[in-house]
């Protein structure tokens, strides 16, 4: 396997539990140290819906407005295809098929979420039930085609009024308007981090091996020979000497989990993986006042900005940010994160003296224009997907782990994928 963020770290983890022999490669020194490092901690099913509007749109650098797609600069080549392909796929006919399939996905991932959880006794931060929240009329009024599309889709949620959401969450700024809620049921809040941590320990015990500051360099697909891997020391993800010592090492099957690494792997092989960096921020502090914090999360659907309790913790995590460098923070963004929290809970986290500790984050997440990840086998025979899953990778980590494995051993899934197949891209 390529890749131990969570998703690479549960699927080593399902596939261990199988029976198979697992060698993970990481250029990181441990799991989740990307893109899964402080993520958003939703998991619930439904909570990417589109709250605001049916269809996608894409901002310009100076827009002030928070919803949907926001451009850092004029897009040049290459990226005009891409977000011509993004548009395509959020509109029309494609939508309620795409819906389906991504809340499918995350609903059985919620479940396999908590049988892993239970059944193998781990410790992470997690909660029950988050609640949409909607400021005004209209954004209730927006929300309806999402409704009706969980509803269709069996996805338990409930309507509330302001009054019962309040008494919900009570610790949220009564002077901030507030119209209603959605409240949607079952795990909804988890700390992608930790459960990666714990997860890595169980993968061990059943015998997964982590190659950790390992960089796969290629990959070579031969039918009657298995899948060759050509690896290299690459301490902390930086790239490896110039003639640092390299080893082939072979497999019966590789599974690539590597993110926005995924696609460099994969073009040798004449598989094009049509991936983009779309960059989501948080803030991550310690609750200076428990009763001042939220119990478990809310979403603020007018600017797609999360609030979630985990343990002593608040994270806030929102914004999708197109062309922003990675590792370069933007200040647009932390501003209203900084701006939402403190409309619906002030007194939540210390923002400053000598105890105040405040963790802002950007994370890359890789995306495919249809919001969907590539999952399962590629065209070429031992090479498997499992990349791709965009804002979510966190909500879908645990049931594309459990469908990979199943398709792998030649079982059908519990869930259906077929929307996800890695062929619809031509891989």
């Amino acid at each position: 396997m390529v890749g131990a963020g969570v998703v690479g770290t549960t699927t080593a983890f399902e596939l261990a539990l199988d029976g198979h022999e697992v060698t993970v490669f990481e250029r990181r020194s441990t799991v989740a140290e990307e893109a899964s490092f402080a993520s958003g901690a939703l998991v619930a099913a439904g909570w990417t819906a589109p709250w605001n509007t049916p269809e996608r749109s894409l901002h310009l650098p100076w827009s002030s407005r928070a919803d949907s797609l926001r451009l850092a600069h004029l897009p040049r080549g290459a990226e005009w295809r891409w977000l011509w392909r993004w548009l395509r796929a959020g509109r029309g006919e494609y939508q309620p098929a795409r819906h389906q399939q991504i809340h499918q996905l995350m609903r059985y991932s919620q479940e396999r979420l908590l049988s892993i959880t239970e059944e193998q006794e781990l410790n992470h931060d997690r909660s029950q039930g988050m609640l949409v929240l909607w400021r005004t009329a209209r954004q209730a009024e927006q929300a309806r085609t999402a409704l009706q599309h969980m509803k269709d889709l069996g996805i338990q949620h409930r309507e509330l009024s302001a009054e019962q959401a309040r008494a919900l969450e009570p610790a949220m700024n009564p002077e901030t308007p507030l119209h209603g809620a959605v409240e949607l049921a079952g795990e909804a809040v988890a700390n992608c981090r930790e459960f990666a941590l714990s997860i890595r320990d169980e993968a061990r015990q059943l015998g997964c091996h982590f190659a950790f500051n390992t960089r796969v360099e290629s990959i070579d697909a031969k039918a009657a020979q298995g899948v060759e891997l050509r690896v290299s020391a690459a301490g902390g993800g930086k790239p490896p000497a110039p003639h640092a010592p390299s080893e082939s090492r072979r497999f019966d099957a590789v599974i690539v989990c590597a993110g926005l690494h995924s696609a460099a792997l994969l073009q040798p092989l004449g598989l094009r993986l049509p991936v983009r960096a779309i960059h989501s921020h948080s803030l991550s502090a310690a609750v200076r006042e428990p009763l001042d914090a939220p119990q478990s999360a809310v979403l603020d659907a007018a600017n797609g900005v999360s609030i979630a309790r985990l343990g002593q913790r608040i994270r806030v995590a929102g914004g999708s940010d197109f062309g922003t460098p990675t590792g370069q923070l933007s200040p647009t963004t932390l501003r209203r994160l900084y701006a939402v929290l403190s409309d619906w809970f002030p007194g939540a986290v210390r923002l400053g003296g000598p105890r105040g500790s405040v963790q802002e984050w950007q994370g890359a997440q890789a995306s495919l224009p249809d919001g969907l990840p590539a999952l399962g086998a590629s065209k070429l025979p031992g090479v498997w997907l499992n990349v791709g899953h965009g804002n979510a990778g966190w909500s879908m980590a645990c049931g594309s782990a459990r469908v990979l494995a199943d398709q792998l051993a030649g079982r059908s899934p519990d869930v259906g994928v077929a929307g996800c197949s890695p062929r619809r891209l031509g891989l």
